[in-house]
């Protein structure tokens, strides 16, 4: 089975590489770009038993910081 989580910052965690990337992005003429966030993809591969369960667990412990960051994910097979 193989899993895509996606980490990204909450929506109340300021996001400095986002602010630079949508500043340029103006710079270039896009300026009907209002805001741009970021943030990290991982591909999984592992077998299917519990796999849900595995994946949560992974991406709360290891992949997201639960301070700052949310997470979602899904699998396909």
């Amino acid at each position: 089975m193989k899993a895509k989580i996606e980490v990204f910052l909450k929506p109340e965690v300021l996001d400095p590489q986002g602010e630079t990337i949508k500043r340029a992005l103006h710079t270039l003429g896009y300026d009907t770009i209002r805001e741009v966030r970021q943030g990290k993809v991982f591909y999984i591969e592992l077998d299917e038993k519990d796999a849900g369960k595995v994946i949560e667990e992974i991406a709360r412990k290891v992949l997201a910081n639960p301070v700052i960051e949310d997470f979602r994910w899904e699998t396909e097979k």
